[in-house]
């Protein structure tokens, strides 16, 4: 496939696609996961994008416009799943992700992966990009279609309120 650009990948070119998808799932996955932090979820999120690279493909010019592509639609995906999953779910039932937690101690972590969680859509897809995709604010918000000053706006609003959270957690635990 290294010889192959996404336009020569026609519709019908069905081992081409499977390639394609083979080289990009995991990072789709990745973001839907570290978004969503429900496996079953991100799964359908990840089908759904590939759905959608299939009719798009024809007009996507190279490997990084792909990539690009793939970033941006799979992060709104999330927000808008995120959207209506939260008027279905309260905060203590979001689901815990299964990969074991970050090195220090894993209370802290769990604790910081729900705060992460219980961010508004937007401002958890620029934290989950940043931070977890480990992706530059120009970056994200070139990928997501936003102005760099609302990526930097929202990153910082972000961080403020998990400072918050944290401190105030952090406080019930010393009291």
């Amino acid at each position: 496939m290294a010889n192959t650009t996404a336009v020569e990948i026609m519709a019908t070119d069905v081992p081409e696609f499977a390639e394609l998808v083979r080289s990009y799932q995991r990072m789709v996955f990745s973001i839907a996961y570290h978004f969503l932090h429900d496996r079953a979820v991100a799964e359908d999120v990840a089908q759904e994008v590939f759905l959608q690279l299939h009719r798009a493909l024809p007009s996507l010019e190279s490997e990084a416009h792909i990539t690009a592509w793939l970033c941006k639609v799979t992060s709104h995906r999330c927000i808008d799943c995120a959207r209506r999953r939260r008027q279905d779910l309260a905060l203590d039932e979001i689901p815990e992700p299964a990969s074991p937690a970050a090195p220090g101690d894993p209370l802290m972590a769990r604790r910081l992966r729900r705060m992460v969680a219980s961010l508004p859509p937007k401002a958890r897809a620029v934290v989950v990009l940043r931070y977890q995709e480990e992706l530059e604010p120009e970056e994200i918000a070139r990928m997501l279609g936003w102005r760099l000053n609302t990526v930097k706006s929202l990153l910082q609003r972000s961080l403020a309120m998990l400072r918050d959270k944290l401190g105030r957690a952090l406080g019930e635990a010393v009291s």
